[in-house]
């Protein structure tokens, strides 16, 4: 009779916790929608964190950087303005490391989002939009209502626009993109919210090639870095509406504007096409990191991001077609 294999499990895998499990995630080259005769094109699948998203890597440096300096008191509450993602990454911290969390947020995001942030224990005060669009007006609002919030006992605000420790959470990225791509990174494409990513993964890829050409990618209908007029617009975590306050011109090589409709359709291709279940500003970092690979040729690698997964967004009209 055949003996059942016996299987070992190395002690130190049940001493990780869920914060362990933020970063390294995949490499992904496209495959099938990069046009013959276009830099190959390479992506981080940020979808595989915890939370199905980039911001995991600066909710726990925000986070732990607060805890470490005394800012944030044990047991204490941390508050946002989000419009989910970051939020749910900040729940997810919060509550692996016993914190309470009251995030504002609005109706201009998805519902899945905001159940999320709930889902993790987060209390969430709701600012209503204008026909679901996102403006100027009410990324202000939001953070004006997440300032009232922060003023109570023992609650900590992270104010993301105004954080720089968030930034770091973003090296490793950049590390492991240069890693997993051979080496070769030639341009790196990414949109633009708070500025925390593109400014630290891009820090971290020209500590290996100098010359790497940054691209920043902003919402065609209220493309304020591009020095246009603030608009309204469906792209959910980018285009604030206004400079961020992090935000470093002389760090970007060029900046490259996508329409909502634009980023919707590649995210849909993106699933069909690739397989990659990607939200809206995924689908405008692909937009973009397919006009530069047709620039620079064969012979190059452009490196973007799947910011987070399309799950987030199966109550919105990306999916629903």
């Amino acid at each position: 009779m055949s003996q059942a294999p016996s299987y070992s499990i190395a002690r130190h895998a049940t001493n990780r916790g869920i914060l362990e499990a933020i970063g390294n995630t995949p490499l992904v080259e496209l495959r099938r929608i990069v046009p013959s005769g276009s830099a190959r094109v390479i992506a981080k699948l940020e979808s595989a964190n915890p939370t199905g998203s980039m911001k995991d890597r600066i909710a726990r440096a925000m986070v732990e950087a607060a805890a470490a300096d005394g800012r944030l008191s044990p047991g204490g509450t941390v508050v946002e303005y989000t419009g989910g993602t970051t939020g749910i990454s900040l729940a997810l911290v919060s509550a692996a490391l016993g914190y309470k969390a009251h995030f504002v947020s609005s109706d201009a995001f998805s519902e899945e989002k905001r159940q999320t942030m709930r889902a993790y224990g987060a209390e969430i005060t709701t600012i209503p939009s204008d026909r679901k669009r996102i403006t100027e007006q009410l990324i202000k609002s939001l953070i004006a209502t997440a300032g009232e919030l922060s003023r109570r006992p023992r609650h900590w605000w992270s104010d993301q626009l105004q954080n720089r420790d968030g930034e770091a959470g973003y090296l490793p990225l950049g590390e492991e993109m240069w890693r997993q791509s051979g080496e070769r990174v030639d341009a790196f494409v990414h949109s633009v919210g708070t500025a925390h990513s593109i400014h630290g993964t891009a820090a971290a890829l020209r500590r290996h090639n100098p010359r790497v050409r940054v691209v920043a990618v902003e919402p065609s209908e209220s493309a304020v870095l591009s020095g246009r007029s603030t608009g309204a617009h469906q792209i959910e975590g980018i285009g604030i509406g206004f400079l961020p306050p992090l935000w470093r011109r002389d760090e970007v090589d060029e900046i490259e504007t996508v329409s909502t409709p634009e980023s919707k359709e590649m995210a849909r291709r993106l699933a069909r096409e690739e397989g990659i279940f990607a939200g809206t500003s995924s689908g405008g970092n692909i937009v973009v990191a397919l006009r530069v690979a047709s620039r620079l040729g064969p012979d190059a690698t452009v490196g973007t991001i799947i910011v987070d997964s399309g799950l987030k967004y199966l109550s919105t009209d990306v999916f629903q077609t």
